[in-house]
């Protein structure tokens, strides 16, 4: 099967998908938790866009909404996306840093990492890999050979249901993802990464705010109204130096 190739440019303010209206009726084999999923991704205006212009997945609106607004996926800029799968994220960067069709300094590279398989993407350096593992920093490091303009991260570990407990876990992605940050941004560099509602833990912040310019949390429109999802957006990365240290 061939993928349909995506523009990378999202959608324009006032132009986001209406909602649907689908029933989906309860099954003999489906369970209630499967009849409201399918039923929501059936419904989901973000879903059929995502299929139309051909993205691998819907999240690629909200990093396409993120950008458009804050600017931070320039021609030429260095990405890494961790929590890749199944591609969304890199499609966007791919398209807006010129990884693929770029020139000179105005060629960017994207790696996209994740734990999961993910299908080859031109543009992307693919890696499939646990981040969260032992040595699994320094082989993203060695793949990238230096530095990054933006570190992404929509890590998520899988909901137990249990919404402190689900805090934690992805608060745990995202600390080590925001350590990574701050050892591979250049200056100026950009971290994004997802949390849930109630925001950074005062730890995180206190690190981040330490480290960037501008920390805000941010919530696309492409995030759904009922998810606990949002993103904590770090601009303006201040690199260290020796005579700093």
């Amino acid at each position: 099967m061939t993928e349909k190739k995506s523009t990378g440019k999202g959608l324009t303010k006032g132009n986001a998908p209406r909602a649907l209206k689908v029933r989906v009726k309860t099954a003999k084999k489906r369970t209630l938790s499967s009849t409201l999923w399918l039923q929501r991704q059936l419904n989901d205006p973000y879903v059929h866009a995502a299929k139309k212009e051909g993205y691998r997945s819907r999240a690629a609106f909200k990093l396409s909404e993120l950008d458009d607004k804050f600017h931070f996926l320039k021609a030429g800029a260095r990405v890494v996306d961790l929590g890749a799968a199944p591609g969304g994220w890199c499609q966007i960067a791919v398209h807006r840093v010129k990884s693929l069709d770029g020139r000179g300094d105005r060629q960017g590279r994207v790696i996209g990492v994740d734990i999961l398989d993910m299908e080859p993407m031109p543009g992307a350096t693919i890696m499939k890999l646990d981040f969260l593992a032992e040595g699994a920093d320094a082989q993203v490091k060695s793949v990238l050979g230096g530095e990054a303009d933006v570190v992404l991260s929509d890590m998520a570990a899988h909901a137990t249901g249990h919404r402190q407990t689900d805090h934690l876990k992805i608060m745990a992605l995202c600390e080590a993802a925001a350590q990574f940050a701050t050892e591979v941004l250049s200056d100026g560099g950009t971290f994004c990464a997802k949390v849930l509602r109630g925001g950074t833990e005062n730890e995180l912040l206190a690190l981040l705010k330490q480290h960037f310019q501008n920390v805000r949390h941010v919530k696309p429109a492409a995030s759904r109204t009922d998810s606990a999802e949002m993103y904590v957006l770090a601009q303006g990365f201040r690199k260290k130096t020796e005579e700093s240290l």
